[in-house]
């Protein structure tokens, strides 16, 4: 194995981690932390300076969010509509992200490097609003500051338990790059098992549009309800045709006596976690037979099914499904 020089972590660590941290930054899915914990033990050890790998840390990350923001303000939600359709993390973290930036502000920026669903869909989501560059980039840098500074300093502290680390692993013919490797992969397959567990998910618990289509015609029909956010439904007006309007974040309470029917739940596309969050609260008030549309409204368009246009009233369930 490699084994790494003082004098080539001298010279190189700065470089190593403002490379590191910007490909983070840009979507590359390496883990970062373990590279500013070593090189926070290197800064303890006096191998390095902290302002060095501080200063790399920070430009870094403002190059890759800022290249980010810039594509948010270009292309706007479909950028963001585009990553949401391909991961359910993804569009969690959107969801979430808008929420806390409607809550709070612009102040989010500075807190969201240290969640990790947040950190990289928070700068193409904020160039799709109306926050100037500057304003951004100052609250960019500010929480880039505390964020690598705790990282770096966690390291500092640690200097001596992660120098055992290395020492254990010595004999072994490990050095750090052995460890940053260790780690890239243990990431990439938490990754994937995650992944999996959600296609996992969508296989057992969604139904297909032409299944759909059958069920449609046949002698007892399933209960078709459209449960998009607002803003999809504004930007697509049309519906499955017979779908109940439901309103995601203010829903009524359904019918008790609907608990024995067939229901299927839409939303835009297979990655929006609204249907699958409706979904998981019809199961746990006892309607078992449940399932969402594999590929949501996109994939039964696409399909060339039929279409109707959304009723005036879109914003709540037809009355026989609802009890207020």
């Amino acid at each position: 194995m490699i084994q790494i020089p003082p004098s080539a972590i001298t010279t190189w660590g700065s470089a190593v981690v403002f490379v590191n941290v910007l490909v983070t930054r840009l979507g590359v899915p390496l883990p970062i932390i373990p590279v500013l914990l070593f090189a926070g033990s290197a800064i303890a050890a006096g191998l390095l300076a902290f302002s060095h790998v501080l200063l790399a840390a920070v430009v870094a990350a403002l190059i890759g969010d800022f290249a980010w923001f810039s594509a948010g303000r270009i292309y706007g939600a479909r950028l963001t509509d585009f990553f949401a359709r391909r991961s359910l993390s993804v569009d969690a973290s959107i969801r979430t992200t808008r929420s806390l930036f409607e809550r709070f502000g612009i102040a989010i920026v500075a807190v969201a490097k240290f969640v990790p669903g947040l950190a990289l869909i928070t700068p193409p989501l904020m160039g799709t609003t109306v926050i100037s560059p500057v304003r951004f980039v100052a609250w960019d840098a500010v929480g880039t500051i505390v964020w690598a500074s705790f990282w770096l300093l966690g390291g500092a502290l640690f200097e001596q338990q992660l120098a055992m680390l290395l020492m254990v692993l010595r004999p072994y013919g490990a050095s750090i790059l052995d460890v940053l490797a260790a780690a890239a992969l243990l990431y990439l397959i938490y990754r994937f098992v995650l992944r999996w567990r959600i296609r996992r998910w969508l296989r057992r618990r969604v139904v297909t549009a032409r299944k759909l289509d059958g069920m449609m015609k046949s002698a007892s029909p399933p209960l078709i309800i459209d449960a998009r956010k607002h803003a999809d439904r504004d930007e697509q007006s049309v519906r499955i045709p017979g779908a109940r309007l439901l309103d995601p974040d203010s829903p009524g309470t359904i019918d008790r006596s609907l608990r024995a029917s067939a229901i299927v739940v839409y939303c835009s596309h297979s990655n929006d976690v609204t249907a699958r969050r409706v979904c998981r609260r019809l199961r746990a008030k006892g309607f078992v037979n449940v399932r969402a549309l594999y590929g949501g409204l996109d994939e039964w368009v696409r399909r060339g099914y039929p279409v109707e246009p959304l009723p005036l009233e879109f914003g709540e369930m037809d009355s026989s499904m609802v009890r207020s």
